[in-house]
């Protein structure tokens, strides 16, 4: 009885999920901001004169940092602003109530550690200023008093300013007016008003207060000063969307800030959006939110929150760049304008003629529903300054094992292991690689994570050790809503230890997901992570292996008949509320996730965890994908802008499902899909339940020819991706980065965002037009030269070149002065592939020059960071001498790869090529010159991938 009414309830939440969105989002579902009661408080405050006041006799410096009062002069609340300099050319400002009711919520486990402070010192002091001395490139801190303001300059420039435009607004946790609590206050308030009234003239009132009160009651502060008592206004104690209440106990608690970009027009950042990549100026519309939510079938070219959140802004000129990161987990709004944004093309080239010299200046203006301000300023000055900033502070990308840079095939779902199979089986008839095979929730006992279907995945292991002999490996969907079932171990484990997330009442939360009724485990509770890591090892999740991995959805986290389709927001996470930590709720699933593998392994074997939702830090823990996109040439489009935003904030493993979640794609934007897709970090073809199967081969011979062909590119060039991603690990360099990271002087790549480069040295420009018969791409840099890789034709830097285009093209250029390896035997694994020789493709420079790296490890343990074993060795050519040296010395590791053949674009015929090894002996080697082409091709070196070598050309 008990499987038909599990298959009855999973009905029922099909079809009421694809009511909500047949066709597009419906946006009714989700809040606006004037439907955010604190963004529309917020957002009412316009900019000028601002009530907040520093008190500079305050004013405290230590070694580590200084703090400063503030004062509302309407309200006499105070704050406390903290600022420390930071090691690594960083500033960061905290300001919070300096006598709060109660705390107030500050993030925890996003930053690495307390990120080390240097000191500061005093440089002058007036009235209304005080100036600080940073210590680094002239820099300064200027704080005005009265109306506050802080300024961070260098030299006679300055950077950033907080609260220019008068913004600085925090609501102070109070008590509600009609409580017993504010009541007795109030009384005693009275009283004592009617003492003083006997010793005051009503001239002396007037002049304390100002003169009067509008719509605000008259109250003292502690001081005996009268101030305005703020108005309540609607939303502050109780809220009300469509069904749902917030019951909202501690009133109101938003907090608000500007801060100002003197010269900058781009900004950058600030995902998750459907939207470009350059931020748009949302003057008379709607902010940027900031609200992790589960948004089905999204819509494109909108500002609405999607799946994740990561609160950084990174600005860029041709003189600097620079980010702002804001540490709030709570719903955030962000609102930006420029001075320059609404003017034409013409406007501008008249202020040019006529020697305007107005400069740009854009503003930000961040507002979040509570905690408190915790803001970190990178100086940069560089891009690559600024990642190795953030990474400082949030960590870098996690290094990836090998084999989850390859491909992953999935969908929702595989009906059971026969099919499994069968898939699997397909691959190698047609020969195509991959590595991964995906299980959605349909593979689960009715929707009970950790488990099987009884009937249709009845021998798991069985299954896992059939990929396993082919090499290949499997993720299964394990989500963090749990099944309300007193027959299931996972929910009866976690109701006795209480670590569900509790309701307003103290009760259990539950809301509907997948299975049905659903608890929600507190991940915010260190002691619930623990748990839930500890149900990963291989005794304790039946039927895993080493080669299954994991795939955490719905974790933004997803409550189908809640408020937009997530938590209610007074729901308790011990004494926190939830709108306090939801945007942290996704990140702590996927950390306990990864912890969970990287345990089951004894802490030896790296760990593979897709997610949706995601936060600042969330690049530590693994991948994430752009959610459930559709079958749609714009959504193809938008992949791009939204993957490079995520890359400018630290999360390089990103990918959008190849042909679309929704609908069924045309054979032209499938075949088209997985091209772009092989050239993207995260490469997973995904489809959903109501849609016709999607394999490769099921398209007709000619199209699957031209998909393994895309699938086959990105296998073989695995070498790059892999020395890519390591470097990501080691630096917080973005994988996937827009033009302007290396062109950072020319602003034609400011806004590109239809192609994008992979590291420095691969330029990519998909096909992402129906019916394109031609792209023009631009290459960047004047003075150098960009090699097709597939021609290897010479063009030029610093122009749009037109590229015409089959349905085979994919227009990918190399960098002349680079050197690329690439493994050009492709197997049915990359596991097949890791002792298989390397291919080095030498791109010239105009000088005659190029440089590149190559890395190799055991490519799926931690020994690489533990033990060392690892090679690491540069590859450089001038004065036609191609050799490989040692960047690693002190690593021990040793490969059975070899260096099987080398092609050099740009060269000249030479009359003799040698070999000489690191003990001396040399060796002639064969070569092959094509004269139209300009390129040398050198066959079997034959020297150890690991090895001292230099070939010389004659």
């Amino acid at each position: 009885m008990a499987p038909s009414i599990d298959r009855m309830v999973s009905i029922m939440i099909a079809l009421l999920f694809l009511c909500l969105g047949a066709e597009a989002v419906d946006r009714s579902n989700f809040k606006t901001c004037d439907q955010s009661s604190f963004c529309k408080r917020q957002r009412e405050l316009m900019p000028g004169q601002s009530p907040y006041r520093a008190l500079l006799d305050t004013l405290e410096l230590s070694d580590s940092r200084i703090t400063l009062q503030l004062i509302n002069d309407n309200n006499k609340v105070r704050l406390l602003l903290e600022l420390y300099r930071l090691q690594g050319n960083m500033t960061r400002i905290k300001i919070n109530e300096l006598k709060p009711l109660k705390p107030r919520y500050e993030v925890p486990d996003v930053l690495l550690n307390d990120p080390p402070t240097e000191p500061m010192t005093l440089v002058a002091q007036d009235v209304n200023s005080v100036v600080l001395s940073l210590g680094v490139d002239e820099q300064r801190v200027i704080v005005n008093a009265r109306p506050f303001r802080l300024d961070i300059v260098e030299g006679p420039k300055v950077l950033l300013s907080l609260n220019s435009r008068g913004l600085l607004a925090f609501e102070h946790l109070r008590l509600r007016k009609d409580t017993i609590s504010h009541k007795i206050t109030s009384t005693v308030g009275s009283m004592w008003d009617s003492i003083k009234s006997v010793f005051s003239s009503k001239h002396d009132t007037d002049a304390e207060d100002g003169g009067g009160s509008d719509n605000a009651e008259l109250a003292d502060d502690e001081d005996g000063q009268t101030v305005k008592e703020e108005e309540d206004k609607p939303g502050m104690w109780e809220e009300t969307f469509k069904t749902h209440s917030d019951s909202k106990p501690n009133g109101p608690t938003s907090i608000s800030l500007d801060f100002s970009f003197p010269g900058v027009e781009h900004l950058y950042g600030i995902p998750e959006h459907a939207d470009t990549l350059k931020l748009k100026n949302t003057d008379g519309g709607e902010p940027y939110r900031l609200y992790n939510l589960d948004v089905f079938q999204y819509e494109l070219n909108n500002l609405m929150a999607l799946y994740g959140a990561v609160p950084v802004i990174i600005s860029h000129n041709t003189e600097r760049t620079m980010g702002v990161f804001w540490l709030n987990a709570a719903e955030s709004w962000v609102d930006i304008s420029s001075s320059t944004s609404g003017k034409t093309v013409f406007g501008k080239m008249m202020d040019f003629v006529q020697g305007s010299n107005e400069a740009p200046q854009t503003d930000v203006r961040w507002i979040s529903e509570s905690g408190i301000i915790d803001v970190f300023f990178m100086s940069g000055p560089r891009p690559n300054d600024v990642f190795a900033q953030y990474a400082s502070l949030t960590g870098t990308q996690a290094f990836p094992a090998l084999a989850t840079l390859g491909y992953h095939q999935c969908r929702w779902n595989y009906n059971d292991q026969e099919d499994v199979k069968a898939v699997d089986e397909g691959f190698d008839e047609h020969d195509i690689p991959y590595d991964f095979i995906w299980l959605d929730i349909e593979h689960t006992d009715g929707k009970r994570y950790f488990t099987w279907d009884p009937n249709k995945f009845s021998q798991p292991k069985e299954m896992l050790q059939g990929l396993m002999d082919k090499r290949r490996k499997m993720v299964a969907i394990v989500d963090p809503h749990i099944k309300v079932d007193s027959g299931y171990s996972i929910h009866n484990e976690i109701r006795s230890k209480g670590f569900y997330v509790k309701n307003k009442d103290g009760g259990d939360y539950e809301g509907w997901c997948w299975p049905g009724n659903s608890g929600y485990p507190d991940f915010t509770n260190p002691e619930m992570r623990a748990w839930w890591a500890s149900k990963f090892a291989y005794d304790q999740y039946t039927g895993s292996m080493e080669n299954l991995f994991t795939w955490n959805d719905m974790n933004e986290p997803s409550v189908f008949n809640g408020p937009e389709v997530t938590m209610h927001k007074d729901a308790m996470h011990g004494n926190w509320e939830h709108r306090d930590v939801h945007n942290i709720y996704g990140i702590y699933v996927q950390r306990a996730t990864a912890e969970g593998q990287i345990q089951r392994s004894g802490g030896t074997e790296r760990p593979f965890v897709l997610t949706r939702a995601f936060f600042a830090g969330s690049q530590r823990y693994g991948a994430v994908w752009t959610g459930d996109n559709a079958a749609e040439w714009g959504h193809l489009k938008i992949s791009i802008p939204m993957c490079l935003s995520l890359g400018l904030v630290g999360i390089s493993f990103c990918g959008a499902d190849v042909g679309g979640f929704f609908k069924h794609p045309s054979t032209e934007l499938l075949v088209r899909w997985y091209q772009a897709g092989a050239y993207q970090p995260f490469f997973r073809a995904h489809a959903h339940l109501d849609t016709p199967r999607r394999e490769p081969w099921l398209f007709g011979p000619d199209n699957t020819a031209l998909i393994r062909e895309a699938i086959r590119q990105r296998y073989t060039l695995l070498p790059y991706w892999y020395q890519l991603f390591y470097n990501a690990y080691r630096t917080g360099q973005p994988v996937m980065r827009p033009l302007w990271v290396e062109y950072t002087e020319d602003p034609d790549t400011f806004a590109i965002e239809d192609e994008y480069l992979l590291g420095k040295d691969l330029l990519v420009h998909p096909v992402t037009e129906e019916g394109a018969k031609g792209v023009t791409a631009f290459l960047p840099g004047k003075g150098e030269v960009w090699y097709d890789v597939h021609t290897f034709q010479k063009h030029k830097g610093a122009q749009n070149l037109y590229i015409p285009v089959t349905m085979s093209s994919i227009p990918v250029f190399q960098r002349g002065g680079s050197i690329i390896s690439r493994k050009d035997r492709v197997r049915r694994s990359s596991a097949c592939m890791e002792n298989d020789p390397y291919t080095l493709y030498v791109a010239l420079s105009p000088q005659g020059t190029a440089e590149g790296e190559i890395y190799i490890d055991d490519f799926h343990t931690f020994k690489f960071e533990t033990d060392k074993q690892f090679i690491h060795r540069r590859l450089h050519f001038s004065d036609n001498a191609l050799s490989s040296s040692n960047l690693a010395p002190d690593s021990q590791f040793t490969t059975a790869s070899w260096i099987e053949k080398v092609v050099i674009m740009g060269a000249s015929r030479p009359t003799s090529v040698s070999l000489t090894t690191a003990d001396g002996t040399k060796t002639a080697l064969e070569f092959e010159f094509d004269s139209a082409a300009s390129v040398l091709t050198l066959r079997k070196p034959g020297v150890n991938a690991g090895a001292d070598w230099t070939v010389f050309l004659v």
